[in-house]
């Protein structure tokens, strides 16, 4: 470990070893500065970031906390980033609009920020997101296109596509993200990192409007799913101001028990009920499902009931975007995306009994998918369609032939599983013949995200993708 640069730590290992006063924040904040100052221009991970001078001065405030034996949280001394759809107090939050480009900071932290904090994180900037974090693909009008560190010429995905971007590249150890439509875990599939989208409630949200609603999350992306572990007991909780939060002991979310692979059993699905999945992520998933069942693992073919999911998702997601642009609207914003005025028409335009029929959908699903968990440890499903598109397209049109009008249809693969109610945790499953990320999702019984994160450790220690160096901005 001490041969390997600070920025190529593990988040574990740094936080212990800030802790221990092995190394100093200060080196720690230093080391990802500089990988920084490397690689931002060529990625656009972040949109803005904190002048350098106070970076290190909140690094030297953690390590006068450590000399003075202050408790310390479980993200102490590890810089972070926000993505730029919350508010960090000092920093503006653009949310990759034109409507909000000229924002001034924000003078208080979001309720993700302050956990963040109150974890001991250093949070040096906000991630790129596209507007208003409308699909997959990261790029707008602030900052641009977010570019893959496997591959400068395509796509880090979206819309956490700034956070999976920095912390494949080694400028940060961790970061945040929020999905709703895979919006963790397709840029974690296509940067090689590791992103949860826990179950409703476990990471408070101090979203406006409807507080009761489990459709949007937010959640840790990490290099493995250890790391994505510490983070998540940085952030998990119960708060007030979250009407279904629960988790009350969240540094016990850290500590992972040790899965033995011989004898789990994992569902297997190769294209989330139907779907259209390229031949080489069909490759690469084969291949993984390969090396599992020589390790011992039980792969079980199912085929979970997924019917009426993309129905159910879309009505949500839309009326969730048309209770989101009332405010907006209020105060007279415009230069909105053409897609994200038509997805709050359209959620203005929906029926009582249409937004009934997606609750009640999504009821049944989350039931059908708990049935199928009492046979199985988790679900294996492709992560993303493809490998990481070209920078220069807005969404993926096409997929085996398959053509799509909108920019959502390709996201189906996550889409479906967000209905369901349940974790699902996005990690590497091996790489294209040139040399691109693919991942695979895993769902897990609710409320035992620390299992499924575990599993997913498991499978990364047999599978050995997790944390290597990106091709693109390798020396």
């Amino acid at each position: 470990m001490t041969d390997t640069a600070l920025h190529a730590w593990s988040a574990r290992d740094l936080a212990s070893a800030v802790a221990e006063r092995e190394v100093s924040a200060v080196e720690v904040m230093r080391a990802h500065l500089a990988r920084i100052e490397e690689f931002e221009g060529r990625i656009a991970a972040f949109v803005s970031l904190l002048p350098e001078s106070e970076s290190l001065a909140m690094a030297e405030r953690a390590d006068r906390a450590v000399a003075s034996g202050e408790e310390l949280g479980v993200l102490h001394g590890l810089p972070t980033g926000v993505k730029d759809l919350m508010d960090v107090a000092g920093l503006p939050t653009s949310q990759g609009s034109a409507a909000y480009a000229s924002e001034p900071p924000a003078t208080r932290d979001s309720v993700l920020a302050e956990h963040l904090r109150r974890a001991g994180a250093l949070i040096i900037g906000k991630t790129n997101t596209p507007e208003i974090g409308l699909g997959t693909l990261t790029f707008n009008p602030v900052r641009g296109v977010c570019r893959n560190p496997w591959d400068l010429a395509r796509h880090a995905g979206g819309s956490s596509g700034g956070a999976a971007a920095a912390v494949a590249a080694g400028m940060l150890p961790i970061a945040d993200g929020s999905d709703s439509g895979g919006s963790i875990r397709y840029p974690s599939s296509f940067c090689n990192t590791v992103g949860l989208r826990p179950t409703p409630g476990m990471v408070p949200s101090g979203r406006t409007g409807n507080g009761w609603d489990p459709h949007g999350v937010a959640g840790p992306m990490a290099r493995d799913s250890r790391d994505a572990a510490l983070m998540l007991a940085g952030i998990a909780g119960h708060d007030r101001r979250w009407p279904i939060s629960w988790v009350d002991e969240p540094r016990a979310l850290a500590d992972l028990v040790e899965i033995d692979l011989s004898g789990l059993r994992l569902g297997w699905s190769p294209d989330v009920g139907g779907l259209p999945i390229d031949r080489e992520v069909r490759r690469v998933l084969a291949d993984a499902r390969r090396r599992l069942e020589s390790a011992g693992v039980v792969i079980v073919d199912v085929e979970p009931d997924l019917d009426g999911a993309d129905e159910a998702w879309q009505a949500i997601e839309m009326f969730g975007f048309a209770g989101d642009a009332r405010p907006r609207f209020a105060e007279g914003r415009t230069g909105f995306r053409d897609d994200y005025l038509r997805n709050v028409q359209e959620g203005f335009d929906l029926s009582a009994a249409e937004l009934m029929d997606a609750l009640a959908h999504r009821t049944e699903l989350f039931r059908r998918t708990a049935t199928v968990l009492q046979q199985v440890d988790a679900i294996v499903y492709p992560a993303t369609p493809v490998a990481a598109p070209p920078a220069e397209v807005e969404w993926v049109a096409e997929v085996d032939g398959v053509a799509f009008d909108r920019y959502f249809l390709w996201q189906r693969a996550a889409c479906r599983l967000t209905v369901t109610g349940h974790p699902v945790l996005a990690t590497p499953a091996g790489f294209t013949d040139g040399g691109l990320p693919v991942g695979m999702q895993l769902v897990g019984a609710s409320r035992r995200d620390a299992r499924l994160l575990a599993i997913g450790a498991a499978i990364e220690a047999e599978l050995g993708l997790v944390g290597a160096e990106p091709t693109a901005i390798r020396a």
